[in-house]
């Protein structure tokens, strides 16, 4: 198809994809220990930057490396993440399937209105309760 187009139409094509172009934030991850207001032990996964298909060692990794044993109860923290795109939306899934086959409970916070709305519509309320914020989320444990 390429031979159809001219020298200066493939480098207008070329200018305006680069224009064009998504700039992903890089996803890190950070794991810290809360105790809930019921006095239980609370596992808080703190995203920063993008999710995407490259995210997987952040998103997975951090969470596949924690203690089943010693982390039933585990909150999302999604303050800091920029966008969420549909892979990084299967990462999220993957995790909390896994999570409810380990028998934890997930929370997750600190979506925009926009994720929140979407991690409603594709069926993540059934592995996780969505709230606002780290006290809300606290608090429901």
């Amino acid at each position: 198809m390429s031979g159809w187009l001219s020298g200066s139409t493939k480098k207008q094509i070329e200018l305006h994809k680069r224009r064009h172009e998504i700039v992903q934030t890089e996803t890190k991850a950070r794991v810290d220990q809360l105790t809930s207001p019921a006095g239980h032990p609370v596992t808080v996964l703190r995203y920063e930057g993008d999710i995407a298909s490259t995210s997987k060692d952040a998103v997975l990794g951090t969470y596949q490396a924690l203690p089943k044993q010693t982390s039933k109860l585990v909150l999302l923290d999604f303050t800091k993440v920029d966008y969420i795109n549909s892979s990084g939306i299967a990462l999220v899934i993957q995790m909390l399937i896994e999570a409810a086959n380990s028998g934890q409970k997930v929370y997750a916070f600190g979506l925009s209105p926009h994720f929140t709305k979407v991690f409603t519509m594709v069926g993540i309320t059934k592995y996780a309760g969505l709230f606002p914020g780290q006290t809300e989320a606290l608090a429901a444990l």
